[in-house]
């Protein structure tokens, strides 16, 4: 058995597959669309969806948020679940709106409560808020999905049982910059359409024969 802290784990991943150049968008505003569009679905349909509303809007905030819900539900159709998307969409984009669309000045209004804010919104559960913190916002937070869950409990961290239980073994990620969070989010999402379907897709995998070990620090956090 070989042991990993969780940067030893990044820098791994990063070694043998490479930069994965996550969250695939050409600005945080079609970010924003993805994080919403991807619940409950693959990329691929999110692909014809966000096609679609750049065609009508360009991604320009104030486009989208200046359409009207018949129409949003006819662009976002091949993303499924398209009535609560298209209104957590609306929601999302009207907030946006209060702010004149500035990014850092919704940092500024939220400040330390932002995630808090972000999960009042309609649609917004607590992975989709930490999607929108690390590539929206610029902050340095974990994304605690399906995928990192199984791959963890492959890695023998005890205690998962959720979204939820995961975040609190990992508050903070102290030891990575802010593009190392982003990148290593892109790397346990690629590795975990590979390999975390089952223990034997697993079992050919690198990190085989790891265990990963979460070092609790003096100021409560971990690495």
């Amino acid at each position: 058995m070989q042991y990993l802290t969780l940067y030893q784990l990044y820098q791994k991943m990063l070694a043998i597959m490479g930069p994965q150049g996550w969250w695939p968008a050409d600005s945080k505003f079609e970010i924003i669309l993805g994080a919403i569009l991807v619940q409950n679905t693959n990329w691929k349909n999110v692909e014809k969806s966000l096609a679609n509303i750049k065609s009508v809007t360009d991604f320009a905030p104030e486009e989208v948020s200046k359409l009207d819900k018949e129409h949003l539900i006819s662009l976002i159709r091949p993303s499924g679940f398209y009535k609560n998307k298209s209104k957590a969409i609306m929601d999302v984009f009207q907030w946006l709106r209060e702010y004149n669309f500035d990014l850092e000045k919704i940092k500024i209004a939220h400040q330390g409560k932002l995630r808090q804010q972000l999960l009042s919104l309609h649609g917004i559960g607590e992975e989709t808020a930490d999607v929108l913190l690390l590539y929206v916002f610029d902050e340095k937070v974990f994304v605690a999905d399906k995928y990192t869950q199984k791959l963890f409990t492959f890695l023998q961290v005890e205690g998962i049982k959720n979204y939820r239980s995961l975040k609190k073994l990992i508050p903070v990620l102290d030891n990575f910059s802010l593009e190392q969070a982003q990148e290593f989010h892109g790397l346990l999402d690629e590795f975990g359409k590979i390999y975390v379907k089952n223990q034997p897709a697993f079992a050919t995998s690198f990190l085989e024969g790891y265990r990963l070990i979460l070092t609790k620090r003096k100021q409560g956090s971990y690495e």
